[in-house]
């Protein structure tokens, strides 16, 4: 009767230790990206425009090392007068750790061929909401058979500081895989702002234009995150 208790509790303790290994293995490489939101409604406030603007973005819990490709973006107009125009051509994502400037492509249905077209300003008209994806042009490749542009590399490379030929880059990946430190990226987002009835020229009432700075924060998730019980999933 004892040996078999034993053999229960031994199959029962290796059944443990293999859900264990597997939620490990599960998140092992996984990363997360939060918007500071505070951040950005300060921001907003600061220029007197939180009350006609909002922005904000869609993202996944966890992203694999080289996922975000692209980025779900929601610009609000709350206004019932003004017209808020995303002036594509002068926004741009920023790299902390690398000093990378990057010029922000937003995302058509139509196939790209080519990059260095000049994008139209998008039009939030008032108490609608605009949604779009968007991207750095950094991320697309071309395909030399068809000549058509895909965003086929993440925003944020973080894969490529571990094969770095600079030691820092190399000391900075070891130090973001093992929870020591965390990774910033932000969107520059430049709004013109002017009332309906003068289509692009500026209001009265209401700054022209205003430079938004969206900032994220990338860490490495620890193992633990795979807990069912874990709250903060």
């Amino acid at each position: 009767m004892q040996d078999n208790n034993l053999l229960v509790l031994t199959f029962y303790i290796i059944g443990i230790a293999y859900t264990i290994n597997r939620m490990i293995e599960s998140i092992a490489d996984k990363i997360n990206f939060t918007l500071q939101k505070a951040v950005v409604d300060q921001q907003l406030k600061e220029q007197e425009i939180a009350d006609d603007v909002g922005i904000s973005f869609k993202l996944a819990a966890t992203y694999e090392l080289s996922e975000l490709k692209e980025l779900l973006m929601f610009v609000e107009n709350k206004s019932k007068n003004l017209a808020v125009y995303v002036d594509w051509d002068n926004c741009t994502i920023v790299i902390k750790h690398s000093k990378q400037s990057m010029r922000v492509i937003r995302k058509s249905p139509d196939i790209t061929r080519d990059l260095g077209v000049p994008q139209t300003p998008s039009l939030v008209a008032p108490e609608k909401t605009l949604t779009m994806s968007i991207t750095s042009e950094n991320a697309f490749t071309r395909d030399k058979d068809t000549g058509v542009y895909a965003a086929t590399k993440p925003i944020v490379d973080i894969a490529v500081l571990e094969k770095s030929p600079v030691k820092a880059n190399r000391i900075l990946f070891k130090k973001f895989m093992n929870e020591e430190t965390t990774l910033e990226f932000s969107l520059q987002l430049v709004l013109r702002i002017s009332e309906v009835r003068v289509g692009l020229q500026p209001g009265s009432s209401k700054p022209p234009m205003c430079i938004v700075t969206c900032p994220f924060t990338i860490r490495k998730l620890p193992w633990t995150y795979a807990l069912p019980w874990n709250k903060k999933r």
